[in-house]
């Protein structure tokens, strides 16, 4: 499902800051050489990180899913000086290659990149932290964002990614049979009705939720 007209779409991007050279080059290096370059944030979800980060001016930034490092290097150009952004990747196999973009984008003094699943690492992981980014494997959503509330200060936001699914959560016909469809429905229920947070799902790209610790 197309979320956004296609047209608009391209006018939206036409009007929105450039991506610079560095996110440019990556956003092609990932298309033309990684597997499943649509997990790529891109420019367009990767102005809205930045936008954030700099708005909230963290001091420490724990995200879900490195992929290629395109999400982190737009999260990490807001922290503060003596700011830190923790990101967790489970494939090694990526590692090279993202470090290297880390450095060209002078970002990695800023960036603990750390390789293992998630539900390994988050318990080690101390807080507060101001913001948060999941983009991962979405049936361990839940797990993850009782992980991330934990360790967030009271205010910190969480953003969540491809919370639409295509448009399948719209209806568990659709959903039918799609664990991470399933799976997405149940936690977008879960954020709608917890009390301890604040929330607005935006329909941006594959949807995108963005939660205030309260």
């Amino acid at each position: 499902m197309n979320i956004i007209h296609p047209e608009i779409e391209k006018y939206v991007r036409l009007h929105t800051s450039a991506e610079n050279k560095v996110l440019q080059r990556l956003n092609r290096e990932t298309h033309a050489k990684i597997l499943r370059p649509r997990m790529l944030s891109g420019h367009m979800q990767g102005k809205l990180l930045e936008m954030i980060s700099h708005m909230i001016k963290p001091e420490k930034i724990v995200e879900i899913g490195t992929y290629t490092g395109y999400s982190a290097i737009c999260l990490a150009s807001g922290l503060e000086p003596s700011g830190k952004l923790i990101t967790i990747d489970h494939n090694p196999e990526l590692e090279d290659f993202t470090r290297g973009f880390f450095d060209e984008a002078g970002v990695a003094d800023s960036i603990e990149y750390i390789i293992g699943e998630a539900l390994d690492v988050l318990p080690g992981i101390k807080g507060p932290a101001d913001l948060a980014f999941i983009d991962a494997d979405k049936e361990n959503y839940h797990l993850y964002y009782e992980m991330i509330l934990n360790i967030m200060r009271p205010g910190g936001i969480i953003l969540v990614d491809n919370v639409l699914w295509s448009g399948k959560v719209l209806s568990e016909a659709a959903a039918s049979g799609d664990v991470e469809a399933e799976s997405l429905i149940a936690f977008n229920e879960k954020i709608q009705n917890d009390n301890r947070v604040e929330n607005v799902l935006l329909p941006f790209r594959d949807g995108l939720t963005i939660i205030r610790k309260l």
